[in-house]
């Protein structure tokens, strides 16, 4: 066994830990003090694996969130049919924010009081969330298969789609949405998005 592979075991602890902490302390109340506690390690411990603890809010982000997700189905997705790679898409994101659905409550309850360079780290991930589905729209768009649009903006879209709808059912808990509703939404959704940026065929 390789330095590096020893070395995971407790890495994956420290990450799970901050995941569980960051969850119900947020990341302005979880200390590394108190993380290290959770992790079964000392503190000294946690920052040889992160020095700081914005490094390790970002790897969170980079392990939990649905970016590894993403770009983990992104070689599957890219042979299926279009809608049916939409709806993968918008089943798996859904599923993340689901089980992530603790952090992105207090996330979004104290990201106002976040220093700077926390608003950029997480302002970076979105943008490569965004760019990693976007991709996959240029990829369609070189075969043909979809209109030319601009792909950015149309991954922010058809994540923020889904987004609201789990902002709305889950945090805000509106009457209106149900969990059995998913299936149901997500197919509608699919074919609105479906029906705006797919090329059509020529007669």
């Amino acid at each position: 066994m390789s330095s590096s592979e020893a070395l995971q075991p407790t890495r994956k602890k420290i990450l799970k830990a901050a995941l569980k902490l960051f969850s119900r302390e947020g990341y302005i109340g979880a200390t590394t003090r108190d993380i290290a506690r959770e992790a079964g390690i000392a503190e000294v411990t946690l920052f040889r694996y992160f020095p700081s603890k914005e490094k390790l809010f970002e790897e969170v982000l980079n392990s939990y969130s649905f970016l590894p997700a993403l770009k983990g189905i992104m070689p599957d997705i890219k042979r299926m049919h279009y809608e049916d790679a939409l709806t993968v898409i918008a089943k798996r994101f859904l599923e993340t924010l689901t089980l992530r659905k603790d952090m992105i409550r207090i996330t979004q309850s104290e990201i106002h009081r976040y220093p700077q360079k926390i608003h950029k780290l997480y302002n970076s991930f979105l943008s490569e969330l965004f760019t990693t589905l976007a991709s996959y729209f240029e990829e369609m768009q070189k075969q043909g298969i979809l209109k030319k649009f601009d792909t950015l903006l149309g991954g922010r879209a058809f994540l923020g789609m889904f987004f609201s709808y789990f902002n709305a059912r889950e945090l805000m808990m509106l009457k209106k949405y149900r969990v059995d509703d998913t299936a149901m939404v997500i197919k509608e959704y699919v074919k609105i998005f479906t029906a705006g940026t797919l090329k059509e065929a020529k007669s």
